[in-house]
């Protein structure tokens, strides 16, 4: 049986944000800190993916809010799997005009590359959304069902396309492969946005792309999920086609294949900021959490919208590396494993 679950019971501190009234001023600590030049966000993975998206929203939400007087710079910095990024990040120490988004090749990069990084390098300063993954096709595909779709990869080895290698992507299908003996072709891209291009195109069969990834191309006809790698369905209801909510997808459980995985959105910053400093970014990403173009990502990609700052955040990702380690480790997917 295979589990890869990172359940919505998770989802607690919700009341993280604050109130509409406090977006009309900009952003200031209450001990006065704010940042002094332009501050850089960067994106551990390519353009057009799911991490992408999100920075480019917050730069566009700060931005419109006049929520910081100082600009949100997005830099992508995708090489090695990420670990470009992150030991940017990890390298600019007490520097509080850098922040990093984080998904879950926060763990899995250094566990599968060795590369001397860990998350306790950076500040986690909150964590804005779990992303969820679905299992897509292309739209002309005869695969209507997941058992449809298994059945096919038995008899024949389907090309899954992905972000990166020994990442979430090929950890969801080597999960697949475990729970069903359906193997797959794995084919790994630098991001979600030329995963659901390559889909489209049909140079691929199937992917588990996150729902912002594949949203634009599900509306517009051309891609057909097939079920979500949660405990439970998505909570969208309004119609994304003529057809279907979020909400509709069924479960991986439900179609048969026991599977699930939910992937971190998060903002950490450099090591050795202050407390002052710390405070103001997560006050300032939490009037972020509180504007309508906010929640109005959150309702397109079908996210789950927990947040956590602090002690709770840390906990998380403590546990979250363990789990990722005997998630890797099963998969054979850590350094110097053969």
């Amino acid at each position: 049986m295979s589990k890869l679950v990172s359940r919505r019971s998770l989802a607690l501190g919700l009341g993280g944000g604050v109130s509409m009234a406090a977006l009309g001023g900009r952003g200031a600590s209450a001990a006065g800190w704010e940042p002094t030049r332009p501050v850089q966000l960067i994106v551990p993975a390519g353009t057009g993916g799911g991490a992408d998206q999100m920075a480019r929203a917050i730069q566009g939400i700060v931005s419109k809010h006049n929520l910081l007087r100082q600009p949100i710079v997005v830099v992508n910095k995708a090489g090695g799997a990420g670990a470009e990024g992150f030991l940017e990040a990890k390298g600019a120490r007490r520097n509080p005009h850098v922040l990093i988004i984080t998904l879950s090749n926060l763990f899995t990069t250094p566990m599968a590359t060795g590369v001397p990084f860990s998350w306790r390098d950076l500040t986690p300063i909150r964590m804005m959304a779990l992303d969820e993954f679905v299992l897509w096709v292309n739209a002309e595909s005869p695969w209507k069902t997941v058992g449809e779709f298994v059945e096919a990869a038995k008899g024949s080895r389907l090309r899954m396309g992905g972000t990166g290698s020994k990442q979430e992507d090929q950890i969801i299908t080597a999960a697949i492969t475990r729970a069903t003996g359906a193997p797959f072709n794995y084919v790994p891209f630098r991001g979600g946005g030329e995963v659901a291009v390559q889909l489209v195109g049909r140079h691929i069969d199937s992917t588990v792309n996150n729902p912002i990834e594949a949203v634009t191309h599900w509306r517009a006809g051309a891609l057909r999920p097939l079920c979500v790698f949660d405990s439970q369905r998505l909570a969208g209801t309004e119609k994304m086609t003529e057809t279907m909510a979020w909400r509709d997808i069924p479960t991986a459980k439900e179609s048969g294949l026991d599977v699930e995985y939910l992937m971190l959105r998060g903002i950490m910053g450099a090591p050795g900021i202050t407390p002052a400093q710390l405070d103001f970014h997560a006050d300032l990403l939490g009037k972020v959490r509180e504007t309508p173009e906010w929640r109005e990502l959150m309702a397109q990609g079908a996210f789950n919208t927990t947040t956590m700052t602090g002690d709770a955040f840390a906990t998380w990702l403590a546990r979250e590396e363990e789990r990722h380690r005997a998630l890797m480790q099963e998969a054979g997917f850590l350094a110097g494993q053969s």
